[in-house]
């Protein structure tokens, strides 16, 4: 069990560590000054595909390495666990519709703007006046309402809301310098991750 946990700790750690190089400035510099300018239409597209080819290994992985369940949750718990997984992909899928899919995915650098640029709009309506993050806070709730838990799922969760945690913090690092004040404000005002009652954003009294 414990080469397991090590199996999925090192998976997880490198893949956090190549995609906070791939997201950094220094290495989209570097694209610039190698491929030129033209890097831009093509990178967030690229780098979309590089994130889902090198996660794919996890699946194997959780189905190949020893493993013990923890627990199967019986009726009715099972179905209010499923039912939740439910409303968590559908506010997923809601909020990824907020984000500007084609920006998100990378196609609008790719065939929209003559000269294309990695910055976006600022997102503060919807899910997004409620929690900072809302992609991760649904995803992370359809993780943990899984019905049926295992010693490497539950590592696996585990590791995946670190990342989150951990990659929203870089994230957020890379908006304060895009949208400055704005999204200093909007930082005060709405939780990062978990939704709280009475925290929403509001605008600054001028």
């Amino acid at each position: 069990m414990l080469l397991s946990i090590l199996i999925l700790t090192v998976f997880f750690t490198g893949y956090a560590v190549l995609h906070s190089i791939l997201a950094g400035h220094p290495f989209k510099t570097w694209m610039r000054n190698t491929f030129g300018p033209d890097a831009d239409r093509w990178y967030r597209l690229a780098y979309n595909f590089v994130a889902v080819v090198t996660f794919l290994p996890v699946f194997p992985m959780l189905a190949l390495l020893p493993d013990t369940t923890l627990y199967f949750a019986p009726n009715p718990w099972r179905w209010l666990m499923i039912g939740g997984q439910l409303l968590a992909l559908i506010g997923l899928g809601a909020a990824f519709l907020q984000t500007n899919p084609r920006h998100f995915l990378g196609v609008s650098q790719l065939l929209d703007s003559p000269r294309p640029t990695d910055n976006g709009k600022l997102v503060i309506t919807g899910f997004y006046n409620w929690v900072r993050h809302p992609l991760y806070f649904f995803s992370l709730l359809f993780l943990w309402l899984a019905p049926v838990m295992s010693t490497n799922l539950f590592f696996t969760w585990l590791l995946f809301t670190a990342y989150f945690y951990i990659g929203s913090i870089y994230e957020e690092r890379r908006l304060l310098v895009e949208f400055g004040a704005a999204y200093r404000h909007y930082q005060r005002c709405v939780p990062r991750l978990i939704p709280w009652p009475g925290r929403c954003y509001r605008e600054e009294a001028t």
